[in-house]
C-alpha cells in the first residue's frame, strides 16, 4: 500500500463473510471493499487518500449501503465512520486486541438487525389540536393573529414555548407507548434524540430474524391508529448501529 494510502474500516465480521464482487466504498472513485481477516474475525476496509477529505453525503451514503447489505446475511459490528488506519497490519492489531469481545459481540447480533421508527407530527393538526385543548395558548394564537411579528415578539416567544412544550411531552408518551405496541417483539430498544423539533417518536430496535414480519406488523397497525396525526416510516433493515457502544472502536 502506499505510504499515502490508510485503511477506511466499515465493520467487524465473522472471518467467512465475503464481500461481494461490486460493492463499493467511500471516496472518488469509490473504493474497492475487501476483507483483512485475523482468526475467527474479519475487518470489512477499502484505501483512501489519507489526505483524501471524507465526510460527503456520497460517503455516508457508501457507508452504510454496505453495513446494512451485509447485516442482511451476516452479524456486523459498525466501526465509527471515518476511522482510517494505516494498512493491514494495523487493522490485524486491532483485531487481535479485541478478538474475544468482538466475537463475542457477534454472537450476540447474529440473525439480528435494527430498525428504526421515526415519525414527525402534522404541525398544523398537531397545533390546532393543541389550540383547542389549552384556552392560555389559544388566548396568546388570537393575540398573534393579525399582528406584525413587532407587535407581537412577547407572545409568539410565549407561545412557541407553549408549542415546544407540548410537542415534547406528546413525543414522551409517543415513544412510550411506541415501545409498548412493539417492544414485545424486539430484543431490546432503544430512545434516540429527536432529529426535528416536530418528531413525534423516534426508537431504535433490535429484532430477532423470526420476529421481524410481526414487529413490522405491530409498527403498521401503530401507525394506522395515528395516521391522521403522526407521519411514520420504518427505516430498516439496518445494521446495528444504535446498540453496538460498548463494542465500538472509539478511534
Amino acid at each position: 500500500m502506499s505510504q499515502d494510502n490508510g485503511l477506511f474500516i466499515y465493520g467487524i465480521v465473522p472471518s467467512d463473510v465475503e464481500p461481494t464482487a461490486d460493492a463499493e466504498g467511500v471516496g472518488s472513485p469509490p473504493g474497492e471493499v475487501s476483507a483483512v481477516r485475523h482468526g475467527e474475525l474479519a475487518a470489512l476496509v477499502s484505501a483512501v487518500g489519507l489526505d483524501e477529505p471524507l465526510g460527503r453525503p456520497a460517503d455516508l451514503t457508501a457507508y452504510e449501503r454496505l453495513l446494512d447489505g451485509t447485516a442482511e446475511v451476516a452479524p456486523v459490528l459498525p466501526v465509527r465512520f471515518g476511522t482510517v488506519v494505516t494498512g493491514e497490519d494495523a487493522v490485524a492489531d486491532l483485531l487481535d486486541a479485541h478478538h474475544d469481545r468482538f466475537a463475542a459481540a457477534l454472537d450476540e447480533f447474529e440473525d439480528r438487525v435494527q430498525y428504526t421508527v421515526h415519525g414527525r407530527f402534522d404541525e398544523p393538526e398537531f397545533i390546532g389540536g393543541m389550540l383547542a385543548a389549552n384556552r392560555d395558548a389559544a388566548a396568546l394564537a388570537d393575540q398573534v393573529r393579525g399582528r406584525t411579528e413587532a407587535q407581537s415578539r412577547e407572545q409568539r416567544i410565549r407561545l412557541g414555548e407553549m408549542i415546544s412544550q407540548a410537542v415534547e411531552l406528546r413525543r414522551e408518551s409517543e415513544n412510550r407507548d411506541l415501545i409498548d405496541a412493539v417492544g414485545r417483539y424486539a430484543e431490546v430498544d432503544a430512545v434516540r434524540p429527536p432529529s426535528h423539533e416536530m418528531d413525534a417518536v423516534r426508537v431504535a430496535f433490535l429484532v430477532a430474524g423470526d420476529h421481524e414480519d410481526e414487529f413490522i406488523r405491530a409498527v403498521e397497525d401503530f401507525a394506522e391508529q395515528r395516521r391522521e396525526l403522526i407521519r411514520m416510516r420504518l427505516i430498516g433493515p439496518l445494521a446495528p448501529y444504535d446498540f453496538v457502544s460498548a463494542h465500538q472502536l472509539a478511534e
